[in-house]
C-alpha cells in the first residue's frame, strides 16, 4: 500500500505487538520477508525509504535529509494509528531510526539497531565523507545502476555475502539492480553519513530499551556498537558468529530469535 508516496509493506496485521523496519541503503521492503516468516506473531510494518524500493524518489537532495525523512515517518505511523511499536532499524535505516527515536520518543518501546551508527562526530570526517558520498552519487548518475551495484557488491562491508547460497545472492543482487539511479544518488547527498547530524550528543536521552546486534565479522561496527553502549542507560549489545554486516540475511533466525527475545 501507498501512503503518502511512500510504499509500506505489511505482514500479519491482525497480531497486536507491532514491530516497524527500516532497511538500508540499496535495500527496501524486501529484505525483511524472511525475516517476517520468522516472526509469526507479531504485525510487522516495513516501509521503502524515500528514493528506495516503490517510495517516491525527489529530485532533489534536501527531500531526503533527516528532518524530511522523519517527518513522512511520522505521517505513516499517525495514519496506521501506530501508537507504541519496536523499531528495528539496518545500517542507513538504524541511522533513521536511531534519529527518530530520539526526535519521536513517545512511539518507540524498544529500539533495535543491527549495523548502525550515530554518525560520526567529527567535522572533518563528515565533511571527508561527504565528499566521498557526492563522487559515488556523481558515479551513479553518470554509469547507471548495473555499474554500481557490481562495484557495491564487492565493497570488503560485504564480503561475507559471499558465502551465502547462490539463490539469496542474487534475491539481494536484485533488490538492488531495482533501484533507481535518481533515487540512490540523491540519498546519498540528503542522507550519507557525512550529511547526518552526529547523534552521539543523543544517545544518553534515549529511555527505551535499546538492543544493538552486530556480526563478529564486522570489526569496525562492533566497535561502534560498543562505543554506543557505554552511552546508552538501558542498552545490550548482541555480537552474532560467523556474520558480517547483514546478519538479518546472513542468519535471518538467529536475527529474529534476537529480536522475539528483545521484545519478549
Amino acid at each position: 500500500m501507498f501512503i503518502s508516496d511512500m510504499y509500506v509493506e505489511q505482514w500479519h496485521k491482525d497480531k497486536e505487538k507491532v514491530i516497524v523496519m527500516l532497511h538500508g541503503f540499496t535495500g527496501s521492503t524486501k529484505t525483511w520477508q524472511h525475516i517476517a516468516k520468522e516472526l509469526p506473531d507479531y504485525h510487522i510494518v516495513a516501509v521503502d525509504l524515500i528514493g528506495h524500493g516503490q517510495s517516491v524518489a525527489p529530485g532533489s537532495s534536501t527531500a531526503y535529509e533527516m528532518k524530511p525523512q522523519l517527518e513522512v515517518l511520522e505521517e505513516i505511523f499517525e495514519k496506521l494509528a501506530l501508537s507504541k511499536f519496536t523499531l528495528v532499524g539496518y545500517s542507513m535505516g538504524g541511522r533513521i531510526a536511531l534519529s527518530y527515536t530520539v526526535n519521536y520518543p513517545k512511539r518507540v518501546s524498544q529500539l533495535i539497531l543491527e549495523s548502525a551508527s550515530p554518525g560520526l562526530a567529527n567535522e572533518a570526517d563528515r565533511f571527508a565523507r561527504k565528499q566521498a558520498d557526492d563522487l559515488l552519487a556523481h558515479k551513479i548518475e553518470a554509469n547507471g545502476i548495473a555499474s554500481f551495484v557490481e562495484a557495491w557488491e564487492n565493497i570488503p562491508l560485504f564480503a561475507s555475502q559471499k558465502n551465502l547460497p547462490q539463490h539469496i545472492q542474487q534475491e539481494i543482487r536484485t533488490e538492488r539492480l531495482q533501484q533507481s539511479k535518481e533515487g540512490l544518488a540523491n540519498s546519498l547527498r540528503g542522507m550519507g553519513t557525512g550529511m547526518m547530524p552526529s547523534m552521539w550528543g543523543h544517545l544518553a536521552e534515549i529511555t527505551c530499551p535499546v538492543t544493538l546486534i552486530t556480526g563478529d565479522l564486522d570489526k569496525k561496527f562492533v566497535q561502534i556498537a560498543r562505543e554506543m553502549k557505554k552511552l546508552i542507560k538501558n542498552a545490550k549489545h548482541y555480537t552474532v558468529e560467523a556474520a558480517g554486516h547483514t546478519i538479518h540475511v546472513e542468519n535471518p533466525v538467529k536475527f529474529a530469535t534476537i529480536v522475539k527475545e528483545t521484545i519478549s
